[in-house]
């Protein structure tokens, strides 16, 4: 069967429904004569007779009816991928992975890295944790180092400056205690960092960045958040300068193979000129009411 071409049993069961030559020449595009010649090499291949041929057509053998009930299977199954690659609009998926923070910014700008036009669809993967891009987890992740495994690529973008914040109707106590991530949960630097502070009292702890985002705002304690995240929130203010120990480059990782894929590449380029278009807010230096 290696040697059998999944085209030549599709044109054999066009000659095995139309009943000779002529009417798969039709379906197929083709001339009689080449049909012909490829029935004789398909029977060749299988090394059994599949027709009885006659003027009035081709009439399928016992081996020819057999091999046309496995075709047929063949086909549906084909036809049922067909039908997921239509549904699905034909169209690849890029997954995005990145953090909390990152990932709320591009879906705030997502018309500048996707439009319905786009051949290909994008799927964020949103977790502090870092996926396996080796082994193909994702497409894309947003990291704060360069790679280091050689199937790896990376890219640098902007530098990525963090800062507390607090609600800006904040009372002492919101303004004097911190929100954190929890020990058991803390997966960052900022959060690592905080923690490693002497002296510092807290009023609540999240397991997640959006949960710590919410205290934030609801007045009861400040917290470390990336600037590009807190001065965009225009019910947040800053409670201190920028955290110096804390800025870091962003890179953008991705599978040396994949890299070179178009529907990737083109998300890279519009992931770059989005963080680099908007690189003041994302290194503190846009605070608002700054």
């Amino acid at each position: 069967m290696k040697n059998i071409d999944w085209s030549d049993l599709q044109l054999f069961v066009a000659v095995a429904r139309g009943g000779g030559l002529s009417p798969a020449a039709k379906e197929s595009g083709s001339s009689p004569a080449t049909v012909g010649r490829r029935m004789l090499a398909l029977e060749q291949a299988v090394g059994r007779p599949l027709f009885v041929r006659r003027q009035t057509g081709y009439e399928l053998t016992i081996d020819g009816r057999a091999l046309l009930s496995k075709a047929q299977l063949m086909e549906a199954n084909a036809r049922s991928i067909d039908d997921w690659l239509e549904a699905e609009g034909g169209r690849s998926l890029v997954r995005i992975s990145a953090g909390t923070w990152t990932a709320n910014f591009f879906a705030d700008n997502f018309s500048r890295l996707w439009t319905p036009e786009d051949p290909f669809r994008i799927a964020f993967k949103t977790t502090e944790a870092k996926l396996d891009i080796a082994h193909r987890e994702v497409e894309i992740g947003v990291r704060n180092a360069a790679p280091e495994s050689p199937n790896l690529a990376g890219r640098r973008t902007v530098e990525v400056a963090q800062a507390a914040f607090c609600a800006r109707n904040a009372g002492e106590a919101g303004r004097r205690n911190w929100v954190a991530i929890s020990p058991e949960d803390m997966a960052t630097r900022s959060a690592r960092w905080l923690a490693a502070q002497s002296g510092a009292t807290f009023a609540a702890w999240a397991n997640t960045p959006r949960t710590l985002h919410d205290l934030i705002r609801s007045g009861v304690g400040k917290g470390v958040m990336p600037c590009f995240a807190g001065d965009r929130d225009p019910l947040l203010e800053r409670a201190g300068d920028e955290i110096a120990d804390l800025r870091e480059g962003q890179w953008l990782v991705m599978h040396n193979e994949d890299r070179h894929r178009s529907d990737v590449r083109t998300v890279i380029d519009r992931i770059v000129a989005l963080v680099n278009a908007h690189a003041p807010l994302f290194r503190g230096a846009r605070p608002l009411g700054g």
